[in-house]
């Protein structure tokens, strides 16, 4: 008997142990309980009604609205429309109705088993998301939508969101550029920009230079969401406080110096001409009017984004499409560089007025031949220029030096970007004896000089570029930088910035040279024997110089059966200004492998000069070229 007691007294004292072990411990919970919720509700209360507001309260971006870009005279050329895109909030869409709702979209089977297919499989709070069943719905879609929004309470949402539209389609495309959807690498890459994934951004021409001016601000409101995530609709966020809503702010307007008609007319005289570039630029102000590149593709049609199959047709387009043939891609100029040649020499006292060259047909540099389309005879500088004569400037080529040449080259743009600021202009290239040293020890020969007086050899040349140089012979020796925005505008047409011309650099080159350079310019036209006299405009006396650039030394013609056109033809060049007697305007034009400038580009320069001063720019007085050249010298 004592040894059971002991054995129950044991026992006792082991349950009291316990006993004393588990209220120690509940009492250790209940403290730390009551330490956790003092610590929330005194300590870091505001931390925790932070966290449980934004359980409740969910931000929701407000888009702002992109700038308008505008030409020269008021019109829109780049504008924002309204696309009506529709959602479906699968935990609240009766699903034996999803027929006919796909039936009112107009969805394809793929689509609609796609779309299907999502929503069933849409789990926990995922049911109750918006999700995208179409975007840019047509007005008879949204018609039949809204007319039967009864059927599908609470199961469907039109959200309107604005696009980009661009009135006048593939014209001027090159310039304005397009917008389309920010990836994933831009968002590393704009990180401090505050994108988000499915806006968009400016990717090319001035939609992308002037992306920031353009794109304004978002704006957010913080709106109440019930436990399952789904929006408790208000009427009205106007009441709410600065902590709850920010307004956006719209994009700023752009006003460019592009006159859409002169681009018409232009894109009128390229009709039948596969592949081209022009460029019209205000003589004394450097303001660019016209940047037209052939062919192009639809801004539109890339801001909504393209199928693969048409993207594979783009890039596989033998005229391709994508390049910017006025700012991007370079050429040899051919002729058109001759002036500049000239103007070296004239600089450097080798040649004057009455300096002359008999022209054979041929020049021969050792054992080369260098060749000239005619024989021309005993030439003069003016008659040279009129008539194109390679073999006079294959004769200054050798006293005048390649450094020479090169350095009037530079003083006059070519070989450098403009900046003009789009589109990865690129600089272009004019040779030097360093360069040649650099590249081809050894190998330099005066034969490359005679090739880079002609405007052959390694010269390279964009649209733009030559205009500004042109238009810089015609104004005196004053080279500006193009200016394609002429202002900013905010929304409500309150003009914010003004841009004014700016100088490049004044050119240090004789008044006298130069006027026996434009006098002689003035001839390609009006001179019977002049290279572009059968492109005589009635209305205006046109300056200019056409080129015919060789881009093979052997032609065989493998043209493509289709159109005619070949890879191996010369480009067709005209380079020009008019007034001659009082210049407004600096045009190039080039056709590419079109073939002969006077035959091809000096065409298409009657047809947009008489349009320019006739009726887009009608009442003008138009100087006569008579009256002017009885000041010039003689020649």
């Amino acid at each position: 008997m004592a040894s059971i007691e002991l054995v129950q007294k044991a026992g006792l004292g082991e349950i009291r142990e316990r006993v004393r072990f588990m209220s120690a411990a509940v009492l250790l919970g209940v403290l730390l309980l009551v330490g956790r919720v003092f610590w929330i509700q005194i300590v870091d209360n505001a931390r925790w009604l932070q966290i449980a507001e934004d359980n409740v309260l969910r931000r929701v971006d407000l888009p702002s609205t992109r700038g308008m870009i505008r030409d020269s005279r008021g019109r829109v050329i780049a504008a924002n429309r309204p696309a009506y895109n529709v959602y479906v909030i699968p935990g609240y869409f009766p699903m034996d109705r999803f027929t006919r709702f796909a039936d009112y979209l107009g969805l394809t089977r793929d689509e609609r088993d796609r779309l299907e297919a999502r929503m069933r499989n849409a789990e926990g709070s995922r049911r109750y998301q918006h999700m995208l069943a179409r975007s840019d719905i047509d007005r008879e879609s949204l018609a039949l939508i809204e007319t039967h929004r009864s059927e599908f309470p609470r199961g469907i949402s039109v959200i309107a969101t604005p696009v980009r539209q661009y009135p006048f389609g593939e014209l001027a495309a090159h310039a304005l550029g397009f917008l389309n959807e920010v990836n994933a690498d831009d968002l590393r890459e704009f990180a401090g920009r505050d994108y988000r994934a499915g806006e968009r951004m400016g990717r090319s021409g001035v939609e992308q230079a002037w992306e920031s001016i353009l794109r304004g601000r978002r704006g957010w409101v913080r709106l109440e969401h019930d436990v399952r995530g789904l929006l408790i609709t208000r009427d009205s966020i106007a009441g709410l406080g600065p902590d709850r809503h920010r307004d956006p702010v719209p994009g700023r307007d752009l006003v460019l110096t592009l006159d859409m008609e002169l681009m018409r007319a232009i894109d009128r005289a390229f009709r039948g001409k596969p592949s081209g570039a022009a460029a019209v630029v205000e003589v004394r102000t450097g303001r660019v009017l016209a940047l037209y590149s052939k062919p192009s593709v639809d801004p539109n049609t890339m801001t909504m984004g393209i199928s693969a199959l048409l993207n594979r047709e783009i890039d596989e387009n033998p005229y391709r499409p994508r390049i910017d043939k006025t700012i991007y891609e370079s050429y040899y100029p051919g002729s058109t560089f001759k002036p500049f040649t000239a103007l070296a020499g004239l600089e450097a006292g080798l040649i004057d007025a009455g300096s002359q060259v008999t022209c054979t047909g041929r020049h021969e540099l050792g054992r080369r031949v260098f060749r000239c389309k005619h024989v021309h005879g005993p030439v003069s500088l003016h008659r040279a220029l009129v008539e194109s004569c390679n073999v006079y400037f294959y004769t200054l080529a050798e006293a005048v030096t390649m450094d020479r040449i090169a350095s009037m080259a530079f003083d006059f743009g070519l070989g450098h970007r403009s900046g003009i600021g789009i589109n990865q202009e690129t600089p272009g290239f004019i040779p030097t004896r360093a360069w040649y040293a650099q590249n081809y020890p050894g190998q330099f020969r005066i034969g490359h000089t005679l090739n880079t007086a002609i405007g052959q050899g390694n010269v390279r040349v964009t649209v733009l570029q030559l205009a500004m140089a042109y238009a810089a012979l015609a104004n005196g020796g004053t080279l500006f930088v193009p200016q394609l925005v002429s202002r900013v505008e905010g929304p409500d047409g309150t003009i914010i910035q003004t841009f004014p011309p700016t100088v490049r650099r004044q050119v240090s080159v004789t008044p006298a040279h130069l006027a026996m350079i434009t006098s002689a310019l003035a001839g390609v036209i009006s001179d019977a024997h002049g290279t572009a006299h059968a492109a005589q405009v009635a209305e205006v006396d046109v300056a200019g110089k056409t080129g015919t650039a060789q881009v093979s030394r052997i032609v065989r013609d493998p043209t493509d059966p289709r159109r005619g056109w070949s890879t191996q033809r010369d480009h067709a060049w005209f380079a020009g200004f008019a007034p001659a007697a009082s210049p407004e305007i600096a045009v190039v034009l080039l056709v590419e492998h079109g073939g002969s400038g006077g035959h091809e580009a000096a065409p298409l320069m009657t047809q947009v000069v008489r349009e320019y001063f006739t009726r887009i720019r009608p009442g003008a007085p138009i100087p006569s070229v008579a009256t002017w050249r009885a000041h010039q010298p003689r020649r």
